[in-house]
């Protein structure tokens, strides 16, 4: 099985661009049963506070929240 780390560093001042690693994971390597793990390194570590994740919503994309618990659920690693 393919592997795959994903690191992101953009924190909630861009929604959209905070999201799409997290979208990239779920809804991408995980359906395609690639084994993923996400990587979250400075401001990116922010959206992991669940106050903070709770109100973020990019464009065009699931909001993070959703997101979130979809990666809990298909458990999936973080790495901070």
């Amino acid at each position: 099985m393919a592997k795959l780390l994903i690191t992101t560093s953009t924190g909630p001042g861009d929604p959209t661009r905070a999201s799409v690693p997290l979208h990239i994971a779920l809804n991408g390597a995980v359906k395609s049963g690639v084994d993923v793990a996400l990587a979250f390194a400075g401001d990116g570590a922010e959206v992991l506070k669940p106050d903070v994740y709770k109100s973020l919503r990019g464009v065009g994309i699931p909001a993070m929240a959703d997101l979130m618990a979809g990666l809990a659920q298909a458990k999936i690693r973080f790495y901070v």
